[in-house]
């Protein structure tokens, strides 16, 4: 397990749309365990592949409700709406407000292929949404309505 690099906002790889992941093998799970250690050094809501330079629809969320893992995520539902600031580990010294929706139905496979369903609201549906944007190579800066310096 290692420390990635995180990709920073002007870097082609962040606008790029991610590729699915086809192969649930070691280095998928080398790929997760480095996320998982990135986004807890970092202090992270979460972390998408291409924002450690890897183009695959690959997830780590790490929110209240606990750390998640998705590959090849899918939003098959939403409902509601919420607004609120959100910040970004490629968009550094910055934040903005966002709507997002307020809950979220989501189908993925975790890292042995194995498809799950998952029901998020809230903050965790903020950050599931957040990131999987991150995989159409969409920042949150592309949606903010007022963007501020920290």
């Amino acid at each position: 397990m290692a420390i990635r690099n995180v990709v920073q906002v002007g870097d082609e790889v962040l606008r790029q749309k991610c590729a699915a992941v086809e192969n649930f093998d070691e280095k998928l799970w080398e790929l997760l365990d480095d996320m998982k250690d990135t986004v807890k050094m970092e202090e992270g809501a979460g972390l998408a592949a291409p924002q450690v330079g890897v183009l695959r629809r690959v997830v780590v969320v790490d929110v209240e409700e606990g750390y998640f893992e998705f590959i090849n995520p899918v939003i098959v539902s939403q409902k509601g709406e919420q607004s609120g600031w959100e910040g970004c580990l490629s968009v550094r010294g910055k934040s903005g407000i966002v709507s997002r929706p307020m809950k979220v139905k989501l189908n993925y496979y975790d890292r042995n292929g194995q498809k799950f369903q998952l029901q998020a609201k809230g903050f965790f549906a903020r950050a599931i949404c957040h990131e999987l944007d991150h995989l159409d190579g969409v920042l949150y800066i592309d949606k903010a309505t007022h963007i501020e310096k920290n």
